[in-house]
C-alpha cells in the first residue's frame, strides 16, 4: 500500500532517472559528434561516462584538438554530476521514507490492537484462515490476523485495507501477547501445519485460559493431541469436506439454503447466544422487543434441545439460543441482554 507521499517520492526518482538517461544520450551523441566516425557509440558512450562518475582514465575522444570539445566535456560533467547526485538523494529519500513509514504504520496498529477487547485472532491466513477472517469481518467481529509470511497477509489486506495484522511467528507468546491474547476472546489457530496450530493452541491457553480456541487439523489423527493441548474445538476441513460433498448429493436443497444464508448479501447468520444472569427467568419475548432481525431457532438447556421455542418460554441462566440473525439483529440482542431498550 503505498501513500501519497511515497508515490511522490517514486515520482520525483524516476523523473531523476529519466534526466540521468537524457544526460547520457546527449553526452553519447556529442562525443560522436565531435570524434567523427571513427569512434563506435560504445566509446562515446564510456567517455560520457568517466566523465559523469569523475573515474578519469583516459580520455577515449580526444577533446583537445576541438574549439568546444572542453567547454562540452564540463558541460556534461557538471549536468551529469548535478543529476546523478539527485538519483542518489531520492534513492536515499525513498529508502528512510519507506522505513519511516512501515515504523509508523507498525506503530499505528499495534496502537489499535491495544485497544481492543474481546475480539478474535486468527492465526494464520492460508486459504482456510483467509475464509475464517473474512467470514468474522463480514458479521462485524473485531480481528487480529497473525502470520509468518507477509505476502499472506499482504494478499488478504488487499481486498481488506481496514484489517488489523500482526507479522510474527503466532507460536512465540509475545505474538500472541502484542496480538491481545488476553483481552481476545478467541483464537482460530489455523495455519497450515498440525503441529504449529497444536503450539498455538497450548500457548493461547496457557496465556488465557478463559478464551475460546478452535485449531485446524489436517490429519484427523492429530485431533486428540491438539485438544489435550488446549484446544476446545478441533476441526477437519477435509473431513469436514467430505461430510458437505455428501450434503450436497444427498440432502442439496438444506445445502443450498446454507450456502444462500452464508452467501447473503444480508450476511446471515447461525448465531450462538449465551443467557445472561440479567434475563433469567424472563419470557423469550424480551429478545423480541424491537428487534426484527432475528428468529430463535431452539433453546439448548442442560445438554437438551427444544426447538422453536415459543414467545413465553422462560429463560434460564446459562441457555444457550440458536438464532438466526443479521449482524445487526445480533447487535440489537446483544443491547437486550445488556439492559438497553
Amino acid at each position: 500500500m503505498i501513500d501519497h507521499h511515497e508515490s511522490k517520492v517514486i515520482r520525483n526518482l524516476l523523473i531523476a532517472l529519466l534526466a540521468l538517461v537524457v544526460v547520457f544520450i546527449i553526452g553519447t551523441l556529442g562525443y560522436r559528434i565531435i570524434g567523427g566516425p571513427q569512434h563506435s557509440w560504445m566509446d562515446c558512450f564510456y567517455m560520457t561516462f568517466i566523465t559523469i562518475s569523475t573515474i578519469g582514465f583516459t580520455e577515449v575522444v580526444d577533446v583537445t584538438r576541438y574549439e568546444y570539445g572542453r567547454l562540452f566535456t564540463v558541460f556534461i560533467g557538471i549536468a551529469g554530476i548535478g543529476v546523478l547526485g539527485y538519483v542518489l538523494s531520492t534513492v536515499t529519500a525513498f529508502m528512510l521514507e519507506n522505513d519511516l513509514n512501515v515504523s509508523r504504520r507498525r506503530k499505528k496498529m499495534q496502537k489499535k490492537i491495544a485497544q481492543l477487547s474481546n475480539h478474535y485472532i486468527v492465526c494464520g491466513v492460508g486459504l482456510v484462515g483467509c475464509n475464517v477472517a473474512h467470514d468474522l469481518d463480514s458479521t462485524g467481529r473485531a480481528t487480529v490476523i497473525v502470520d509468518s509470511n507477509m505476502q499472506n497477509i499482504h494478499r488478504y489486506v488487499e481486498t481488506h485495507p481496514a484489517q488489523l495484522y500482526l507479522h510474527g511467528d503466532a507460536t512465540d507468546n509475545d505474538v500472541l501477547l502484542a496480538a491481545g491474547v488476553l483481552r481476545a476472546k478467541g483464537v482460530f489457530a489455523v495455519a497450515h501445519d498440525d503441529s504449529a496450530n497444536l503450539v498455538i493452541s497450548l500457548s493461547a491457553k496457557q496465556l488465557n485460559p478463559l478464551l475460546r480456541v478452535v485449531a485446524r487439523c489436517h490429519d484427523f489423527k492429530n485431533a486428540d493431541k491438539t485438544r489435550r493441548a488446549g484446544a476446545d474445538e478441533v476441526v477437519s476441513p477435509d473431513f469436514s469436506g467430505g461430510l458437505r460433498i455428501v450434503s450436497a448429493m444427498v440432502r442439496p436443497n438444506v445445502m443450498s439454503f446454507l450456502d444462500e444464508m452464508l452467501k447473503s448479501d444480508n450476511n446471515l447468520r447461525l448465531e450462538e447466544i449465551l443467557i445472561p444472569d440479567s434475563l433469567a427467568h424472563k419470557p423469550l419475548s424480551t429478545l423480541y422487543h424491537g428487534n426484527k432481525d432475528c428468529v430463535v431457532l431452539a433453546s439448548q438447556r442442560d445438554a437438551k434441545w427444544k426447538f422453536n421455542p415459543p414467545a413465553s418460554h422462560l429463560l434460564q441462566k446459562k441457555d444457550v439460543l440458536m438464532v438466526m440473525t443479521t449482524p445487526e439483529g445480533r447487535t440489537r440482542l446483544e443491547q437486550l441482554m445488556s439492559g438497553i431498550d
